[in-house]
């Protein structure tokens, strides 16, 4: 019996090995190799300090900046553990709200927050991105539509000319990749970086 096991144990140990151990350290240090900033988050740099991943989103609340997608993530909390509060792009527990388009809770937040950006900039149509969250709740873009949107506020708030901040907008604009997949998409944390650049 013991001549049966021994080389299915011995396959077990190999095979975990190969495939637990050897397999995800050669991935790891290829992507380190090949793609160096991708492997260690996307890390966004200012004045030499971390401020941000291009791959998560912030909130921003300031009407200077532009403003991503509302973020549906939660965590504990601190009063009750037993009980959650809203905790925008909590990487840590990434997840939509599960709530259905029959959701009287988000039927309410959805026409608040239209309510809110009409009267924010009340000759244009709310683009649909600024008042839905992505299914990961961490979405660190916007549509082109989103962004120009903002527009008026956002350089009204920092007395700029709106051609200036509609061009900035253009220029971090990323387009479909290869020109195929996926939508037009503006990254909210360069954007404003790129905004707080030109305000100087």
């Amino acid at each position: 019996m013991l001549r049966e096991i021994r080389p299915a144990i011995l396959i077990l140990v190999l095979l975990t090995l190969i495939t637990g151990l050897a397999y995800p350290l050669a991935m790891t240090a290829i992507a380190g190799v090949i793609f160096p900033k991708q492997a260690q988050g996307s890390l966004i740099e200012k004045d030499g300090k971390v401020i941000g991943s291009a791959l998560i989103g912030q909130e921003f609340k300031d009407d200077k900046y532009f403003h991503g997608r509302p973020s549906a993530t939660l965590a504990p909390d601190p009063a009750d553990s037993t009980k959650t509060v809203s905790a925008p792009y909590n990487a840590a527990n990434s997840g939509g709200s599960n709530l259905g388009p029959t959701s009287k809770a988000l039927n309410d937040r959805v026409k608040e927050d239209v309510e809110k950006l009409k009267a924010e900039n009340p000759s244009a149509a709310v683009p649909v991105d600024l008042v839905t969250t992505s299914s990961s709740g961490l979405d660190p873009d916007i549509s082109p539509e989103g962004a120009l949107f903002q527009v008026p506020r956002v350089a009204k708030a920092r007395n700029m000319p709106e051609d200036r901040v509609r061009q900035l907008v253009a220029e971090n604009t990323q387009g479909r990749f290869a020109g195929l997949l996926g939508e037009p998409r503006v990254n909210v944390l360069a954007l404003n970086l790129a905004l707080d650049a030109a305000s100087k």
